[in-house]
């Protein structure tokens, strides 16, 4: 069959849980440091853009703004590309784009031409690139995809950690148009990391197989979505997206906050800067630490509820955080921040990918950060407003806490009392009739003689059998949905 592979996670194919899946686990890790660092550290270049364009901290402040909603709102569109043409090409046309905004922005000469080359185009490629990734990690790793979340997850906090010293040095020795022409050649990394995500195929050995077994009448399958809009069917994805959009609210107001706060205390920019990288280190090692705890065989059953649980710890870190007034206090501040923030950002992902599951994941995170696109375009400057009316950061905290924890007790009180445990499950069902007809075939084997081969014809209608089986348990368990519903 011609034209490019589409890596749909064909059926059947076990995640390796390692091998290759290292590889796409390291060009996952890259392409999350890279999108939600970039925003953060563009801001480095804000100083030398108001002055070169005689503009405010308002107007440059929308750069970030647009690369965030970029990342968040695209999310559809990423999906359909990806149901469409596969992860691979989608992630190296995105490196493309997002090297080529950064590249055409250091041409810039109006604060709008880096609005659309920075924000609207490098956002679109970081975007094509993100997603993507996910999805393939979320094929390559089954049983250990909780850790691997994490260590992905842990490439934010490394990027930061980096890309804003290397912004500083960037515009000392070269300003800022010699930063962005760099800056843009690193996004290229997108392409290589893009060339690692390897569609997930079949054994050799299992397609020589099906090659050799009797062809069965195959029903006509139906034409797969690009965008899956069933999944607004499920009640689980339905609380998970209401909570996220909520948590979102108020999950990014602190880090924008705290370093302004520290100098509003007397304390130097230096000083005050430094909150973050304490923020961004203890983060570093908490993503990996909360994927082995979410993965351990106790845990990982109740993922739901210990994500609710960083979310309440994150929102109650906030709320005390706000009567903090000293620089020692807001030091201790970033470390419990850190720490819940690292495992909130380590979890949620996972937890989506445990709801939907592999085969409507693509369609379901894209339309998640639709949703969350539009609370990351509220919730900073409704803190912004907050603050200008009292003039308090007390008040955006304490915002911020109620946000976040808010959003914890949806999750975990609508995932106790509005989602019912699946006993009925159509695919453990199926995987039960399969293994009870393998061992029927086992058996028969035996009653043949060891060393005996079945007959091509008994064989056949063994295999024609299995398929009835499982034909026949995939109908039993849709009337079960259906009456569950």
């Amino acid at each position: 069959m011609g034209g490019a592979v589409v890596d749909d996670g064909p059926t059947g194919v076990k995640a390796p849980d390692g091998g290759w899946g290292w590889a796409v686990l390291a060009g996952c890790f890259v392409i999350t440091g890279f999108s939600y660092a970039f925003p953060k550290a563009v801001s480095v270049f804000f100083k030398e853009l108001i002055r070169e364009f005689n503009v405010g901290y308002s107007d440059t402040a929308w750069i970030s703004s647009i690369l965030l909603a970029m990342l968040y709102g695209t999310g559809p569109l990423c999906s359909v590309l990806v149901n469409r043409f596969g992860c691979r090409p989608v992630m190296m046309v995105g490196g493309l784009f997002a090297s080529l905004g950064m590249i055409l922005a250091s041409f810039a000469t109006s604060i709008l031409h880096i609005y659309i080359c920075t924000g609207v185009i490098t956002g679109l490629g970081l975007a094509l690139n993100f997603q993507p990734s996910l999805i393939m990690l979320n094929r390559y790793f089954s049983e250990k995809r909780p850790l691997a979340n994490g260590l992905a997850a842990a490439g934010s906090p490394v990027a930061l950690c980096a890309l804003s010293p290397l912004g500083q040095f960037l515009q000392g020795h070269y300003g800022w148009r010699g930063g962005f022409l760099i800056l843009g050649g690193m996004l290229l990394n997108c392409c290589a990391c893009g060339a690692l995500m390897r569609p997930l195929l079949p054994p050799k050995k299992l397609q020589g197989e099906e090659e050799k077994a009797p062809v069965v009448e195959e029903k006509p399958q139906a034409k797969k979505k690009l965008l899956d809009f069933s999944v607004f069917k499920d009640r689980g994805f339905l609380i998970y997206t209401i909570a996220a959009s909520v948590m979102v609210l108020g999950l990014f107001v602190p880090p924008v906050f705290v370093v302004n706060y520290a100098k509003i205390l007397g304390n130097e920019d230096t000083k005050s800067a430094l909150l973050l990288t304490i923020l961004g280190f203890v983060d570093m090692f908490a993503r990996p630490a909360a994927g082995l705890v979410a993965g351990t065989k106790w845990v990982r059953p109740r993922s739901v509820y210990l994500f609710s649980f960083a979310m309440i710890f994150n929102g109650v870190t906030d709320l005390v955080g706000s009567q903090a007034n000293t620089y020692t206090g807001l030091v201790i501040f970033c470390i419990f921040f850190g720490l819940s923030y690292g495992m909130v950002g380590a979890l949620q992902f996972e937890v989506l990918m445990a709801i939907v599951g592999t085969e409507k994941f693509s369609s379901a995170i894209g339309l998640v950060l639709l949703m969350e696109a539009i609370a990351v375009l509220v919730g900073p400057p409704g803190a912004g407003f907050l603050l200008d009316a009292t003039k308090q950061y007390m008040y955006v905290f304490l915002l911020a806490g109620c946000e976040v924890t808010l959003s914890a007790f949806i999750i975990a009180l609508g995932n106790f009392f509005f989602i019912s445990k699946k006993q009925g499950d159509p695919e453990a069902k199926m995987e039960m009739a399969v293994t009870a007809a393998e061992t029927e075939m086992l058996n028969r084997g035996n009653e043949n003689g060891e060393g005996e081969e079945e007959p091509k014809e008994n064989g056949k209608a063994s295999s024609v059998k299995v398929e009835e089986d499982v034909n026949m348990v995939k109908e039993i368990g849709e009337e079960d949905n259906e009456t569950s519903l």
